[in-house]
């Protein structure tokens, strides 16, 4: 019985979190870029990779949504998407990556979930997600000291799926 309504409350919400995202409206590609700020609001980022223009917003209470619009170096946008998943975290390469990459990638950390451990010289930028859509989960991503990634480490979003 336990399982059934597991199952159940999981269909219910992933229903309604489908319903909700065919509502909004994103900007298409091929806006200007005045046309993108007019629809999401002004970026919590901006960034610059080669000629492209990258903007970037954070959305939901628990940060758990990272959208980032790609404009071209004609003003147009190229692409928008929501970059907090399995398969952008999974383009970023231990050894390889750089942070410039993962803030290219999926975006800024919230400053508050980014630590310093001391004992092992490594810096961890931690990004919550939806994994799939459906789980609330967290991404560690371990820095070495040159500023390459060490390692990532997915898990479970305890503070939001056993709230206090």
């Amino acid at each position: 019985m336990h399982q059934v309504s597991r199952t159940l409350i999981a269909a219910v919400l992933s229903a309604s979190l489908l319903s909700g995202c065919a509502s909004m409206q994103f900007p298409q590609p091929g806006s200007s870029e005045a046309e993108v700020v007019a629809v999401c609001g002004k970026p919590f980022h901006e960034m610059q990779d080669g000629d492209i223009h990258i903007l970037e917003w954070t959305a939901n209470n628990y940060n758990q949504y990272t959208y980032m619009a790609k404009i071209g170096p004609d003003g147009k946008l190229v692409s928008f998407e929501q970059v907090l998943t399995v398969e952008k975290f999974s383009t970023l390469k231990p050894g390889v990556s750089t942070k410039e990459d993962v803030l290219k990638t999926v975006g800024h950390p919230n400053p508050f979930e980014s630590e310093y451990l001391p004992l092992t010289g490594t810096e961890v930028w931690t990004y919550r997600y939806k994994e799939n859509g459906v789980w609330d989960s967290m991404m560690h991503i371990h820095f070495n000291p040159d500023g390459t990634v060490k390692r990532l480490e997915n898990g479970l979003d305890i503070v939001l799926h056993f709230p206090p």
